[in-house]
């Protein structure tokens, strides 16, 4: 395959199978086949190194993301080529994995085990895990700093939120009491909050990162499951599974400025990278709701069969969602340019959390 494209872009060079006459010299490139005749031994090679260099630059450039999902019942993950959407590896891990997270290098994914009250943790290169954290009773939302040295975990059980240092042994930096049931955590676009669902007490608690110390509990539905901020942090957005609705929060005021009425259990959100569509997955109704957050209407409905559409991915560049339908077994993938479903892909059993690498 290497060959067959280093050949193509080699004769792309020429005009000709003539061959041409380099301007300013005395030599002629001839075209035979795959490979190149001329009358000049390091000549006849620059093409094929230029050629070579490209493509490992491009290799390296513009590698597609991977994307990771959590199979809560088969113990594994399920790694994708976001190219292909093919699966590349399957990679045991704790016990009913849940919450995932990649680092900001892409070298480390960090998947929280609820039964096995750890975080694995995945080297990239090779699919394999390098290392298991201690983080307390049933971890199980997750999210990374940016500069990939704090691990967040919520306790569920424990209605904590744990901070983690990844750069010392003793990692523990706090221990935050949140809400009843905490679900996950998602961190602000500047990382100065840390907004955690509380499902049991139907609030959000807002967290200051560097002190951290709780902010606020903001009020909102019943049973609050996903949060997910727009790309300048002003607004937040608030899945509530049991009243079907969905939040709008100013971020400045931590005022629920608007709730927006979803299908069944909503749960699941994510915010285009240009901040201009919202998607919701339902763990009932079978879809994803997209809206339009300058109208706060729902615009469309994708339908996604199967049974509980849980957790969404974007890739960096917005095109492609990645939405976990765990009674299927799959993972759907959604062009968000025409908001169709392109795909589905088999993964493990009951497949729960989903991040996709930058």
């Amino acid at each position: 395959m290497l060959r067959q494209r280093i050949s193509e872009c080699i004769r792309s060079l020429l005009p000709s199978r003539k061959g041409f006459q380099v301007p300013g010299s005395r030599f002629n490139v001839f075209s035979t086949g795959y490979w190149l005749l001329t009358t000049d031994y390091f000549f006849q090679l620059l093409p094929f190194a230029f050629c070579l260099l490209i493509f490992a630059f491009s290799s390296f450039v513009f590698a597609a993301p991977h994307v990771y999902v959590t199979n809560e019942k088969s113990d594994d993950v399920t790694v994708i080529d976001a190219a292909t959407d093919q699966v590349i590896a399957t990679v045991k891990v704790g016990k009913r994995p849940r919450g995932v997270v990649v680092s900001p290098d892409g070298k480390r994914v960090y998947v929280a085990n609820g039964n096995s009250n750890d975080i694995s943790v995945l080297d990239t290169a090779t699919n394999k895990v390098v290392k298991k954290i201690a983080a307390g009773i049933d971890p199980e939302g997750i999210d990374i700093s940016p500069d990939g040295k704090l691990l967040y975990v919520v306790n569920e059980n424990e209605g904590l939120m744990r901070v983690l240092d990844l750069n010392k042994k003793k990692m523990l930096v706090a221990k935050i009491t949140a809400g009843i049931e905490p679900e996950t955590v998602v961190l602000s676009p500047d990382a100065s909050r840390a907004y955690v669902p509380n499902e049991t007490s139907h609030d959000v608690t807002v967290i200051d990162t560097k002190t951290n110390k709780v902010v606020t509990s903001i009020k909102v539905g019943e049973n609050p499951r996903g949060v997910a901020l727009t790309p300048d942090g002003t607004r937040v957005y608030v899945s509530s599974e049991r009243s079907n609705t969905l939040s709008v929060i100013d971020a400045s005021t931590n005022a629920v400025t608007a709730t927006i009425q979803m299908g069944e259990r909503p749960v699941g959100i994510a915010v285009l990278p240009d901040g201009k569509k919202i998607y919701v997955a339902h763990g009932r109704t079978p879809e994803v709701q997209v809206i339009d957050p300058a109208t706060n209407t729902v615009t469309t409905k994708i339908p996604v069969e199967g049974g509980r559409a849980w957790w969404v991915a974007l890739t960096p560049d917005g095109k492609k969602l990645y939405v976990t339908v765990g009674r299927a077994d799959k993972v759907a993938v959604i062009d968000t340019t025409t908001d169709k479903l392109l795909t589905t892909i088999p993964v493990g059993t009951t497949p729960w959390g989903v991040a996709v690498s930058r």
